[in-house]
């Protein structure tokens, strides 16, 4: 009886280890589209050499203060060169709005958006986290952008 119990026990732990998400893979380039970190979005922004234009206040990553679930930061470029983005960026930091982003041919964002091929978050859209062009380090290459998504959720 109880090795029953304790095989039910190791099985269902290694079931929860097993069933961890991570991070989509492409294993032909090792590229990963995934959603950036804080961490990883402040130090894009602190040693690009992108044309930064910010919505709102400049974000203020502190890894002390408390998170806002309900808070995300948005980058979006008008160039790419490669596998990097970059001319004129804007940076959103904020919460959920529909944000009118003509001329976007990248972007990164540390919680997953929605980016959509018409003006006024319509048409055709698709999740960043689900991004069909990874670039790398968390950018997604979408030309046809017109308008991104951020949600609350």
């Amino acid at each position: 009886m109880q090795f029953t119990s304790v095989f039910y026990a190791i099985a269902a732990l290694a079931a929860v280890v097993v069933a961890v998400p991570t991070a989509d893979r492409d294993t032909s380039t090792g590229i990963t589209s995934s959603i950036v970190s804080e961490a990883e979005m402040a130090h894009w922004l602190a040693t690009t050499d992108a044309e930064l234009t910010f919505i709102g206040d400049r974000p203020a990553f502190n890894p002390l203060d408390k998170r806002s679930a309900q808070s995300s930061t948005v980058t979006y470029c008008t160039k790419r060169v490669g596998p990097v983005c970059g001319g004129s960026c804007t940076v959103y930091s904020g919460s959920a709005t529909c944000l009118e982003t003509p001329d976007t041919m990248c972007l990164s964002a540390t919680k997953d958006i929605g980016y959509c091929d018409a003006a006024g978050c319509q048409g055709n859209c698709d999740a960043l986290s689900l991004c069909g062009s990874p670039l790398g380090g968390g950018w997604c290459f979408a030309p046809m952008t017109q308008s991104i998504v951020v949600s609350d959720f």
